[in-house]
């Protein structure tokens, strides 16, 4: 159960981190779920362990996170798809 709970919520945690950029994740869910996933990792290693926790995921450095990826990977996709 405790891998399907991370799966939700870092499903939920990419596509609100979309939401929020107002872009689209390339790769539907699973690209919501990878956003999560490396969004999660990587605000938790730039801002630190704080806010709440929920499947393993602590909440707002994973959302920071998350839309930092997002950014990244458009303007890389961006770059890419202008030349």
């Amino acid at each position: 159960m405790g891998l399907i709970w991370s799966l939700i919520v870092g499903g939920v945690l990419g596509a609100i981190a979309g939401a929020i950029m107002g872009k689209d994740v390339p790769g539907g869910i699973i690209g919501n779920i990878i956003a999560g996933f490396l969004g999660s990792w990587l605000g938790t290693s730039l801002i630190g362990e704080w806010g709440p926790n929920i499947g393993g995921f602590y909440i707002v450095p994973a959302l920071i996170g998350a839309v930092v990826l997002i950014f990244i990977v458009s303007l890389v996709l961006r770059n890419t798809r202008s030349r």
